[in-house]
């Protein structure tokens, strides 16, 4: 698949089949966000793959959106081990962590596996939930795994503002 469909045509599945993806697709989309780059290449993030009925049903405890989904990853990333930025203001924890969900996300697609970005929780709740260690913080769980017959992206997918009204040349 092109790169250029697979960022046009991806969206948030809201309800899955339940048919659970290869372990060769899941492998491909943990590859991608082990591959993704991260300040100063710490790698801090942490991907916890979820598939258990009983980690599901922590996932479902967590957050109403998981959708039926028949895997979910969570990523997490280490504070304590983030690139802090001059001005001592922000750190790479956040931005990080999200370039390696974005990219499993577009692996996601690539490999032909639906999926859903998840951030409707309370992350110090989720980190309760799984055990996680003091020292991570939770960003997102990302839902994979098949549409269910006829689910379509949301009538508002392909809407997006001109470049023009996000872009500036300075």
């Amino acid at each position: 698949m092109e790169f250029s469909d697979i960022i046009r045509d991806r969206y948030s599945c809201k309800k899955y089949d339940g048919r659970q993806l290869s372990q060769e697709q899941l492998s491909a989309i943990l590859e991608a966000g082990r591959l993704a780059p991260t300040a100063k290449n710490l790698q801090e993030q942490h991907v916890y793959v979820i598939q258990s009925e009983e980690g599901l049903a922590k996932v479902d405890e967590v957050t109403p959106c998981r959708f039926g989904a028949p895997t979910v990853l969570l990523v997490a990333f280490n504070k304590d081990d983030v690139f802090t930025y001059p001005g001592d203001k922000r750190t790479s924890g956040v931005e990080d962590a999200t370039i390696v969900a974005t990219h499993m996300l577009l692996a996601a697609a690539n490999e032909g596996v639906d999926s859903c970005w998840i951030n409707k929780f309370n992350p110090e709740r989720a980190c309760e939930a799984f055990g996680l260690p003091a020292d991570e913080d939770v960003l997102m769980f990302l839902d994979l795994g098949f549409a269910a017959e006829g689910v379509t992206p949301l009538p508002n997918h392909s809407r997006r503002k001109e470049l023009a009204e996000t872009v500036s040349y300075l």
